[in-house]
């Protein structure tokens, strides 16, 4: 299990999927919030299956299938491939890597 903080709400998963993207966020195939809006900060804590966002986000755990960020992300290792429009900070990532700025692989 997991938890998500997003703006400072936190939301939580049984490590599922998690997509954010045109002001909602999506958590396990439900929505589960709306309307964001301003600067989003989004910081995971635990194990994911998967992750979609239009903002930047931090994983401080693993990610069993890809990352897909039109910002930046950091994570911990990727068993799929990572995509970002920023830079990349992860561990071991079995896909591959495609960002649009730096990448930092541990």
């Amino acid at each position: 299990m997991g938890t998500i903080n997003i703006n400072g709400k936190t939301y939580v998963t049984n490590g599922g999927s998690i997509c954010i993207t045109d002001n909602y966020v999506i958590i396990d195939g439900k929505v589960v919030s709306e309307k964001l809006s301003g600067i989003v900060k989004v910081v995971i804590e635990g194990d994911l299956a998967s992750l979609k966002t239009d903002v930047s986000a931090t994983v401080n755990g693993d990610v069993t299938g890809n990352v897909n960020c039109n910002g930046s992300c950091t994570c911990g290792k990727v068993e799929g491939s990572v995509k970002a429009g920023g830079s990349v900070t992860c561990g071991k990532v079995k896909g591959g890597v495609h960002a649009g700025g730096s990448v930092s692989i541990s």
